[in-house]
Order: C-alpha cells, then sequence, then structure tokens
C-alpha cells in the first residue's frame, strides 16, 4: 500500500518566522500545530520510495522521520526553499558511501548544476523529458507552471492503475493548457500561501485559498489538501473549506488508494 507523507507544507520562509511575534508564530513556538518547515512530501510504498523536494530543513525532516538515508528525489523547482538541502544530501551519500538519485526536468536540473557544480560526485543526475519516469511503481509526468513572480515551477501528475494525483506546490493564476493535467484527480496537493492575499498580483506567486477554492470548482479532484502555508493560515481557525478540502499538517500520512 502507497503513501504520501507530509514532510513540510510551509513557504519559502517557513512558520514561525524568525523576526514575527504574530499570533499563529507565536503558537508555533509554543504547541507547535502551525510549525512548518519548507514543503516536501515522502512517497512510500512495496515497490519503493522518494522524495518530492529538498530544501534547508531536508536534514531535520530526517531525523523527525527517523531516516538515514534517501536514495530517490524529484524536485519541482530550484529556488532555495525546494533545493537548499542538496548539499546535506550529498553529504550523506559521500558518507554512506551510495548514489543518490536526484530527477528535474532539464530546465530546473540545468540551474542546480550551475548552483552546486559538484553534485555529480555523489549523485546521478538525471534530467527529465516529456516523457518523464518511474519512481516506486509510480508514471511521472511534469509541465510547467506559471509562478508568478518568481518565473515558473514545475508539477507533477503521479499515475498507478486506479489511481491519479497532482503535486503542484508553486504556481498561480494557471492558464487553461496548465489547468488539463489537474482534471480526473484522487487527490490534489496545492500550494496556498495565503487565505486571501491582499498584496498587488505582480507581486505575487502562489495561489491563496479563495482563489484555489475557484479552481477547484473548475477541475474538481476527489480529494485536495493545501500546502506551501505562510503565517497567515491559522490552522486553529474554522475556515469552513468544502467537503474533501483540508489543510495538510507536518506529519500527516494518507494512503494513495482508492
Amino acid at each position: 500500500m502507497d503513501q504520501l507523507v507530509f514532510i513540510g507544507t510551509g513557504d519559502a520562509m517557513g512558520v514561525p518566522r524568525v523576526y514575527c511575534e504574530c499570533k499563529v508564530c507565536m503558537e508555533a513556538r509554543s504547541t507547535g500545530l502551525n510549525r512548518r518547515y519548507r514543503s516536501s512530501v515522502a512517497v512510500e510504498g512495496e515497490e519503493g520510495a522518494f522524495l518530492i523536494d529538498c530544501g534547508p530543513d531536508w536534514r531535520s525532516g530526517m531525523e523527525r522521520r527517523g531516516r538515514r538515508f534517501a536514495e530517490h528525489i524529484l524536485i519541482t523547482h530550484a529556488h532555495f526553499d525546494h533545493i537548499g538541502g542538496l548539499p546535506e544530501w550529498a553529504d550523506a551519500c559521500r558518507w554512506l558511501r551510495r548514489r543518490g538519485q536526484l530527477y528535474a526536468p532539464g530546465e530546473v536540473m540545468d540551474t542546480i548544476i550551475r548552483q552546486y557544480p559538484w553534485l555529480s560526485g555523489q549523485l546521478d543526475l538525471h534530467s527529465l523529458d516529456e516523457e518523464g519516469c518511474q519512481l516506486a511503481g509510480w508514471d511521472i509526468r511534469g509541465w510547467k507552471v506559471f509562478h508568478g513572480k518568481n518565473g515558473f515551477s514545475y508539477a507533477y501528475r503521479l499515475e498507478k492503475p486506479g489511481y491519479a494525483w497532482v503535486y503542484c506546490s508553486d504556481s498561480i493564476a494557471l492558464p487553461e493548457a496548465q489547468k488539463k493535467p489537474l482534471h480526473d484527480l484522487n487527490l490534489l496537493v496545492l500550494g496556498t500561501s495565503f487565505y486571501r492575499e491582499k498584496a498587488e498580483f505582480a507581486t505575487r506567486s502562489v495561489y491563496d485559498v479563495v482563489e484555489a477554492l475557484e479552481l477547484l470548482d473548475e477541475v474538481r479532484p476527489a480529494r485536495t489538501l493545501f500546502t506551501h502555508m505562510s503565517h497567515d493560515i491559522d490552522l486553529r481557525c474554522n475556515y469552513e473549506l468544502p467537503g474533501g478540502v483540508g489543510f495538510a499538517t507536518s506529519g500527516l500520512t494518507i494512503s494513495l488508494h482508492n
């Protein structure tokens, strides 16, 4: 049986913000319901396991889960909150004398190599094309999605017989062509940094919850979990989300089957 584990559900800065004493950050420092590490998930099953994204909280995420090695990691885009843990992963591979397997679309891989040109010493680098890849028995196809002022990211559609889901952590205002892979899903994991973001659109990069709910009315996944949340989202509040829609939390584990 395959399962999805939310290792982190935070936006680029995580929660609490070191400088902030808002009610959400203060709660995150005390009881920890709103504590959020940078967004990452693990897919685990009888056919293997892999991670999606490797941000600067990678090491602490491994420690929290009692893991000592990750062999396969798939990257959505080359922003620091999604690749900042790659040096630590490579160092773990070096000490354990085991090769890591890094997967990313070609243009994302090119950026990663420019930033960390020595990674190939410890990792095998797999540049994905339109054919995608297969990990832990999942057929995986990526496509470029609009990331607002931050340029682009990639979303991934993962399929096994009888089950399809998408991981789309960083996107906003998707045009019709980029929405097509979001149809006919058992699960959509979607990034929503704010409940209702008031900043000018030109300065934004991720859906807010209100906009995301409008998107869900179009694509109608069976279940949706929001991730990539800032300190604007307070999990103690009742946002009156529709049925089948919720917020992911660190450590949340769900089954990937009907």
